[in-house]
């Protein structure tokens, strides 16, 4: 078997995780609003036509913070279309996805839907075939009390209190030549500038994201984020990344190792972020929203037979395998091994289209990726400890050497408890693993799960919903300040470490 080491130390900090980083995204966008989270006139949902078995997994997630309404459908939204009376709404055509958009859900159904399920909204202004006013008056909508315009507007379709929403994105990959309203990143910074300087006149208690490129393999990737954050550091709060991944090749070994393509990313967009603080003497850190990130390849092939201007079809609806989900582990280790300056990310997206949530017209149910997911987001509270790992290392094909553990450590100093999060990517063999924890005296091993199958290709399906499940291991043990453990080969674990107190008789 095997050995590796895992080296922390209590007061070796990363920095605090933002509950943020756990978001996820809802776009107009296939399946993601009609039929995932809103089916009016389906047994399992509400007397608004919410689908109550979907919020329950979403609950479960604990989804802090869900992005909307896109996406590439946000550069020719207009917001109006989507609020007051259903019967006055239009139907539009959508240029970013070919479909005919009905407008029957909108930004007040999302409020009220975001509201059950325990999350904020992120909500994406249109500026691309729009600009300034239009996301000043969307604001006034949404946060202004009352007495002009556009608040009393929200009052009379029933709606007394603001929003009050407090984080906001200025457009969409705006780089990307198919996006409607495409710019250069000098206009583009200009227009955010101003853009986000007139919101925070309006509500200074808003923060904002900038985009940068929507992929790392933009040509104008680096040149762009510059540029950008040379016209508007001063007035926005991050700079958005994109990301996702794909295991064209059938090899699970490199698909495995993009998670090193994410870190890389990750440092040179910081990188870039503190040339810009450092040219203009600047006094605040830009922070970094990756607002989307996941798995995304296997319905390519399919979304080519998607008919144009249908309503809600079936697109981008990738069903999920086993090693999917390990990936994802390591993209949410990865992001929190820089939780001091990743502050808020989007799985993209939460319910069909490339989602953890999958349903159809009888249920839904949670593809592999759910798990990862979950477990990061209701135990990854607290304070990332600078995670050193000692492990053996194999080549990948894209990214050279790559460590078989991926792992991270989060103390929860409040509630005094350690969680570490580790995937071995090792496809062959276990790895016996130790980590001196003598630093938290009294603590002990409360548990550990683990995510793992003998296929790396195994998927959940309604039928069979889980073939992909997590287990409890009984593998780790604290003895004498000594944490060792066996991370199973392919595994995703969780082990929960948590301090216990005598009972006083």
């Amino acid at each position: 078997m095997k050995k590796a080491e895992i080296i922390i130390d209590k007061y070796f900090l990363t920095g605090s995780v933002d509950k943020r980083i756990y978001g996820s995204f809802i776009e107009h966008l296939g399946r993601a609003v009609y039929g995932g989270i809103y089916q009016e006139g389906l047994a399992s949902s509400d007397e608004q036509g919410f689908r109550k078995d979907t919020l329950e997994l979403v609950k479960e997630l604990e989804v802090p913070i869900v992005r909307y309404p896109g996406g590439n459908f946000v550069s020719g939204f207009h917001w109006e279309d989507s609020v007051g009376p259903k019967a006055l709404r239009p139907a539009r055509t959508d240029l970013a996805w070919r479909v005919i958009e009905t407008n029957q859900f909108g930004l007040n159904e999302f409020a009220d839907w975001s509201k059950k399920a325990g999350s904020e909204m992120m909500m994406a202004v249109n500026l691309g075939t729009r600009g300034p006013e239009d996301a000043k008056n969307l604001l006034e909508y949404c946060n202004f009390e009352g007495g002009t315009y556009y608040s009393d507007l929200r009052k009379s379709h029933g709606y007394a209190k603001p929003h009050d929403i407090k984080l906001w994105c200025l457009g969409n990959e705006m780089d990307g030549k198919w996006q409607m309203g495409h710019k250069t990143a000098g206009e583009y910074g200009r227009i955010a500038s101003e853009t986000a300087r007139m919101m925070k006149w309006l509500d200074p208690e808003i923060e904002t994201v900038a985009c940068g490129s929507s992929s790392l393999t933009m040509p104008t990737f680096g040149d762009w984020e510059y540029q950008v954050l040379d016209e508007c550091y001063d007035e926005v709060d991050y700079l958005s990344l994109h990301q996702y991944y794909g295991n064209r090749s059938d090899d699970t070994a490199d698909f495995l190792a993009c998670s090193k393509g994410m870190d890389d990313f990750i440092s040179g967009v910081v990188s870039i972020c503190d040339a810009v603080k450092a040219k203009k003497h600047g006094g605040k850190n830009i922070n970094l929203s990756f607002d989307e990130w996941n798995v995304w390849y296997h319905s390519n092939e399919q979304d080519k037979e998607i008919k144009a201007w249908d309503q809600a079809p079936h697109q981008l609806e990738d069903v999920y395998n086993f090693e999917d989900a390990l990936l994802v582990g390591s993209m949410l280790i990865t992001m929190l091994r820089h939780a001091d300056r990743v502050k808020v990310a989007c799985l993209a997206q939460l319910v069909n289209v490339i989602a953890p949530i999958m349903t159809s017209d009888t249920g839904a149910w949670r593809q592999t990726i759910f798990y990862p997911y979950m477990h990061a987001s209701v135990y990854g509270k607290g304070t990332v400890l600078m995670t050193q790992i000692k492990a053996p290392v194999y080549e990948s094909r894209t990214y050279g050497t790559v460590s078989t553990l991926d792992c991270v450590c989060i103390w929860d100093e409040e509630a005094e408890a350690v969680t570490i999060f580790a995937v071995n990517k090792d496809l062959e063999d276990d790895a016996e693993v130790s980590c001196d924890f003598r630093q938290f005296e009294g603590y002990q091993v409360e548990e550990h799960i683990v995510l793992t199958h003998d296929d790396m290709k195994a998927v959940n399906t309604e039928a069979a919903p889980d073939t992909v499940s997590p287990i409890h291991s009984e593998a780790s043990k604290l003895e004498n300040g000594i944490f060792s453990t066996v991370f199973g080969r392919h595994s995703w674990n969780v082990v929960r470490l948590v301090k216990k107190h005598e009972t006083v008789k």
